[in-house]
């Protein structure tokens, strides 16, 4: 089998020739940027530029040889964009010391990515199109007006939302000028910002290069857009409160949602294999909110989404959505979702063999691989390996099942640990595959 032919195969619920791999596929399924060099060289493999595609969360763009390395069959949209392979960064003095950018004008500088610097000290490439500033000990990150939306203090791994532009008030015929004031919708992953015209084009060059399944992210989140516009309790008391109200919101987020999918699909529709919607429903203990609730403003909203999509192109719909969710399970199905990942294994009612027996006819689980709270940070290798052959003996009979660890590999695994998750996976010597 190709690479795509045994991700759809399985997502088809038929037993592929192994279990498919899916290592940065999406970017819930990648590398912290910081462990992301120390596995290159663990591997034996050259060094590389470190390109932070995702900035928020600090993730990497894994390269092809470590996609070949592992045998992972799935490869991101944003892949195929932002290509530029630019030589060593050698930064500043000072931006060593500051922990960022070169500057404006640095020979460093390539068309697609600017030079920067992780917050251990590892030179990298940010997209150029991200809108970066030193401000009182910290990174921050502006909007087009120039407003602070997120920002990263030093001695932080990450960058969290500082903004929310409806906690104060909203204004329900502004939504998208909010969605801009936003960090998590404003802030853009490779393809970047790109006309229709130029997303289609480099959709196409990605899919004739390879045989791995592509994925697109969309997202078209409902329940998180109201968190990250109202911010969480605001929202959530929205809900509760002023339910009318709060229908007006999500039927107006739809309308967006509807047509940004038309313009999406028909620039990539024929492309893609997959489609990426989001929405986090869980937390550790549970759902955030009741089926009842679930039903009432978001189930009839998702199948109408997921639907659309699957008429408008031949793709499967793939829901992120972490935490415990296990009593919003049928509804998903019911609202026409094939795959549910990240599937959070140490939540509440997530053990993986009561998952596969009661909803494995009907639902995809793509992830779920191996812990990624416990077992990858703080296991050893052969614990790893021990736990990961153990999830895929239970969650790979009778298809419905693609490996991914349960979230992205953060800047604290070690390396071999990483290795031995992949390798007990292919549970073989490497043998070199083609993919062209």
């Amino acid at each position: 089998m190709t690479s795509r032919e045994r991700v759809l195969a399985a997502l088809n619920h038929r037993e592929p020739d192994r279990v498919p791999i899916d290592f940065s596929g999406h970017r819930s399924s990648g590398i912290a940027a910081i462990a992301y060099p120390r596995l290159r060289k663990y591997l034996g493999l050259p060094p590389r530029p470190i390109r932070v595609y995702d900035v928020i969360q600090q993730l990497a763009i894994v390269d092809e040889d470590v996609l070949d390395r592992f045998h992972v069959d799935t490869i991101e949209l944003g892949r195929g964009f932002a290509l530029d392979d630019p030589a060593p960064i050698v930064p500043s003095e000072q931006s060593l010391a500051s922990g960022g950018i070169s500057g404006a004008g640095s020979p460093q500088l390539v068309r697609g990515w600017s030079p920067w610097t992780l917050p251990d000290g590892t030179p990298c490439l940010l997209p150029s199109w991200t809108r970066f500033e030193r401000e009182d000990g910290r990174w921050v990150i502006r909007s087009k007006t120039g407003r602070v939306l997120g920002h990263k203090p030093d001695g932080t791994l990450y960058f969290e939302q500082s903004y929310f532009p409806f906690a104060e008030g909203d204004d329900l015929q502004a939504i998208s000028v909010a969605l801009e004031e936003c960090m998590w919708t404003a802030v853009a992953s490779p393809p970047g910002p790109i006309d229709n015209e130029a997303l289609s084009e480099g959709a196409k060059r990605l899919r004739e290069k390879t045989d791995r399944a592509i994925i697109g992210l969309f997202g078209g989140n409902l329940f998180e857009i109201g968190q990250f516009l109202y911010r969480n309790d605001v929202f959530m008391m929205l809900l509760a409160g002023e339910p009318q109200h709060a229908h007006r919101f999500l039927d107006k987020l739809v309308e967006i949602h509807l047509a940004n999918l038309e313009r999406f699909l028909e620039a990539v529709g024929e492309y893609i294999d997959i489609i990426l919607f989001g929405d986090d429903l869980g937390m550790q203990t549970g759902p955030m909110i009741s089926p009842q609730m679930y039903c009432k403003f978001f189930r009839p909203r998702h199948k109408l989404l997921w639907n659309r999509a699957k008429e408008l192109a031949d793709v499967k719909v793939m829901l992120h959505c972490c935490g415990g969710v296990r009593e919003l399970i049928p509804d998903l199905i019911e609202a026409g979702v094939d795959a549910i990942n990240p599937v959070q294994i140490s939540c509440s009612g997530m053990d993986a063999a009561e998952l596969k027996a009661e909803f494995g006819k009907d639902l995809t689980f793509w992830g779920g691989g191996c812990d990624t709270r416990d077992v990858l940070p703080n296991g050893t290798p052969k614990q790893v390996a021990e736990h990961v052959k153990k999830q895929v003996e239970i969650l790979s009979p009778g298809g419905g099942f693609v490996f991914q660890q349960v979230h992205n590999i953060l800047a604290n695994v070690g390396a071999e640990n990483i290795a031995a998750m992949f390798d007990a996976v292919n549970d073989a010597p490497y043998v070199v595959e083609k993919h062209t």
